[in-house]
């Protein structure tokens, strides 16, 4: 089982990419980690998973973008947890804004990710919900408020910082990930300075004219803050 080594970027295609192209770009993330010697979150859609598991994988945690928390049985149109560790899941996001669950659900899920040795990251919106979720100890949160994802502005100090500090006030082991509308070096760099544990990119980085380039831009200024 792989473990979050900070600082690390998170590339997060969503829906926007499938078949040869989410390939490329994973092929491309490792490329990249490689190069600066960094650990990469890369999410895929699970009919995508097998395909860049075939790739070298060295710097990437191979995460699904969601899962259901059932055993094999009935459960037509879910998502096992013990078929993405059969594929070589590392991780597994849990109630992302474009995907949420109660709160039921979502204890059930990291528990059930803890079970099949799959690293789980949980989503939080508000300050009070970053409190409240790492009560539930997943192995790490992406904090940000839901009206900015994908918006292109990212979290301002007092959010990032805050944010921060309500999960560590419960769980200081928990790395915290600020991503929300970052899609530069500069945002990268500050979600870092102001304590993040990691940062990356969704829209920022799959709509950019050149993937390379910017994967690049983006992880130098990770590497910056390297121990």
């Amino acid at each position: 089982m792989k473990k979050f080594k900070k600082p690390f970027f998170m590339v997060n295609p969503k829906t926007y990419l499938y078949g040869a192209d989410v390939i490329k770009l994973a092929e491309l993330t490792e490329k990249i980690a490689a190069k600066y010697e960094l650990q990469s979150i890369f999410t895929a859609q699970l009919i995508d998973i097998p395909d860049i598991k075939n790739k070298p994988t060295d710097n990437l945690l191979v995460t699904a973008q969601h899962m259901d928390t059932i055993e094999p049985s009935k459960g037509m149109g879910s998502v096992l947890p013990a078929a993405l560790k059969n594929h070589g899941v590392d991780a597994v996001v849990l109630n992302h804004s474009e995907r949420p669950l109660t709160i039921s659900d979502l204890d059930a899920g990291i528990k059930s990710a803890k079970e099949n040795d799959l690293l789980s990251i949980a989503c939080a919106d508000t300050l009070e919900q970053c409190k409240a979720i790492a009560e539930l100890h997943p192995d790490a949160m992406i904090c940000e408020p839901s009206a900015l994802v994908g918006s292109g502005s990212t979290s301002d100090k007092s959010y990032v910082t805050q944010s921060i500090a309500a999960v560590h006030s419960v769980a200081p082991d928990i790395f915290v990930i600020e991503a929300a509308g970052v899609g530069d070096a500069a945002d990268v760099k500050k979600m870092l300075e102001w304590g993040a544990d990691g940062t990356g990119g969704a829209s920022g980085i799959v709509k950019a004219d050149n993937w390379e380039e910017k994967l690049d831009e983006m992880m130098s200024a990770v590497a910056q803050f390297k121990a």
